[in-house]
């Protein structure tokens, strides 16, 4: 294995990407359907293909039949031999799914119930596609929207007044009166349970039209909750009549500029609404739904592992790392599948270490070039990307301009 070598990344298509945005990235010509998320890593059910000079192959296959040589012994000895994180490239043009991802422990008990029942893996019910959790991290690449986190009950029940759905008074007195790990709960459960009927009942039609048109309302009026209220409306307009709009009601509203991120841990709802980002996460696929989709939502299992209180979404940006690189800073996160950082090349070019663990670059802007001494060069263009092995070979990064995100182990 040289020590760097070219990913070919596949695109997945889900329903709610954007029709040009990865293709302006790339440089690749838009299909005319949806490009939702560019996936960099070695996931079996799409991986990248790695050409180390003998033709693209699988990045999955090329890490079983070496581990040590792709990963390195000590990150096979931390997580086994698979690749512990997953690099995505996201693009939303409508909300997605309002989700929740579990701890490992949850994860292990519901895999393994799963398994017992004998529920196929790709089986439209199925939760727990693997044992592990999935912590995330999602810088964005410009201006960016989310729902991340149940937002201060005093402050929804002050939204739901302005609202004057008549349907959702009593959630604004419960949001009142009960503390938040007993009426979120409660409540989350009505919408999610209780809705779709034609009863008048909280998640009815009749009650979520009303909910969108005065949505719609104070969207208008620039107050203070005009932003969120706007973002509020457009998800019922992309998933009409979904009572995972009443869930969405309960969180918080976060907007980021390009270089801000967030870090999602286990029990946080969320769900993205717009814009383009980088996504690092733990090499996983299991996610409890909210609702904003029209796939199996397992109330039980979500209050099961949802953290029901407030929390105020920390805004994260990168720093640079003490005695490091000032060209590179590193954004915080306690996981310890990935850490991501991004770099930003002057005249004088990067230097990459980090003998021990594989790492995956994306240019982002501009053209970078990397070299090793005595061996071969790859020029990155804006949407390329690289895997580098672990190697003692010393690296380097050039392109004055560029700008790239780089992921590697925690």
């Amino acid at each position: 294995m040289p020590p760097f070598a070219p990913l070919t990344n596949p695109v997945r298509p889900y329903a709610w990407g954007s029709v040009t945005a990865i293709p302006a990235l790339t440089g690749a010509v838009p299909t005319g359907g949806p490009q939702a998320e560019l996936w960099l890593g070695a996931h079996p059910s799409a991986p990248s293909l790695l050409d180390d000079g003998h033709g693209p192959r699988p990045l999955d296959r090329l890490i079983a039949e070496a581990p040590e040589e792709f990963l390195g012994a000590a990150t096979v000895r931390r997580f086994g031999p698979r690749l512990p994180f997953l690099f995505k490239v996201l693009a939303a043009e409508r909300a997605l799914s309002l989700q929740v991802h579990p701890t490992r422990a949850q994860a292990e008990a519901g895999f393994a119930a799963e398994e017992a029942l004998g529920v196929p893996p790709d089986a439209p019910e199925r939760v727990y596609k693997d044992r592990d959790h999935k912590p995330e991290l999602l810088c964005a690449l410009g201006d960016f929207e989310a729902l991340c986190g149940f937002r201060p009950t005093a402050a929804t029940a002050a939204l739901l007044d302005r609202l004057a759905v008549p349907a959702l008074a009593g959630w604004a007195s419960a949001l009142r009166l009960r503390p938040a790990a007993e009426v979120l709960p409660a409540l989350l459960r009505q919408a999610l349970g209780d809705g779709g009927d034609a009863t008048g009942g909280p998640g009815s039609a009749a009650v979520l039209k009303e909910v969108t048109a005065a949505l719609d309302r104070l969207a208008a009026s620039g107050g203070p909750e005009a932003a969120a209220c706007a973002a509020y409306a457009r998800a019922a307009r992309d998933y009409p009549g979904d009572p995972g709009l009443l869930a969405a009601l309960l969180l918080n509203h976060v907007r980021l500029r390009a270089g801000q991120a967030l870090h999602l841990d286990a029990g946080v709802p969320h769900a993205y609404l717009r814009g383009l980002g980088v996504e690092l996460m733990a090499n996983s696929d299991n996610v409890l739904r909210c609702g904003l989709t029209a796939k199996h939502i397992d109330v039980p299992g979500l209050l099961a592992v949802t953290v029901f209180e407030a929390v105020e979404p920390a805004v994260l940006t990168a720093a640079p790392t003490a005695g490091g690189d000032p060209s590179e800073a590193c954004f915080p996160s306690l996981a310890a599948e990935f850490r991501l950082s991004r770099l930003r090349l002057g005249d004088t070019g990067v230097r990459i270490d980090r003998a021990d663990s594989p790492q995956i670059l994306l240019c982002t802007a501009g053209e970078a070039r990397l070299s090793a001494p005595d061996g071969p060069s790859l020029r990155l263009a804006r949407g390329g990307s690289a895997y580098l092995p672990p190697t003692t070979v010393p690296v380097r990064l050039d392109g004055p301009g560029a700008e790239l995100h780089r992921a590697t182990v925690g």
